[in-house]
């Protein structure tokens, strides 16, 4: 769940004497997945040309969650930033109205909300679910907020952490 994922980061930060792991936010987390790319994927518009190379979606993932680097990175050399498992990210979630008047540059996401944001897609979504923009609301214990996915948590979910600069 994200509320598991604090209770790591804080740990983690305990055991390494600072406060730096962090969850990125989703602006951040974009960004690393687009790799400077405008495209629907980092590599690529249409998911089928290449997700064999990049992504473990339900196509290809045999109903399992697969260990990272076992496909192609992005061109900043990041793993699994499509598929695979869907990431939890530092972001409330607010469907559209926050980002049509956040800032343009770096928003920071809704100061409150009820379910968190999760990136990326994963092995139990189709290719088609797993572009550089997908999101999706799941309470902070890792239930569902949307009605097309049915699970709680699980072998579908992750996280990578940001580490902030001294």
């Amino acid at each position: 769940s994200w509320e598991d994922v604090q209770v790591f980061i804080q740990r983690l930060n305990q055991k390494e004497g600072h406060s730096r792991y962090r969850l990125p936010t989703e602006a951040e987390w974009e960004y690393a997945c687009r790799a400077g790319t405008t495209s629907t994927y980092s590599f690529g518009d249409k998911w089928f040309d290449n997700y064999d190379r990049y992504v473990w979606t339900a196509d290809n993932a045999e109903n399992t969650t697969h260990p990272v680097g076992q496909k192609q990175p992005n061109a900043w050399g990041l793993y699994d930033m499509h598929g695979n498992v869907w990431e939890w990210v530092q972001d409330w979630y607010d469907g559209v109205t926050y980002y049509s008047r956040s800032p343009d540059s770096d928003p920071g996401g809704p100061a409150s909300g009820t379910a968190r944001v999760v990136r990326g897609g994963s092995w139990q979504s189709s290719g088609g679910y797993s572009y550089s923009g997908a999101r999706y609301a799941l309470e902070p214990d890792g239930y569902l907020n949307v009605a097309s996915i049915s699970w709680k948590g699980g072998g579908g979910l992750g996280f990578r952490l940001a580490l902030s600069p001294e």
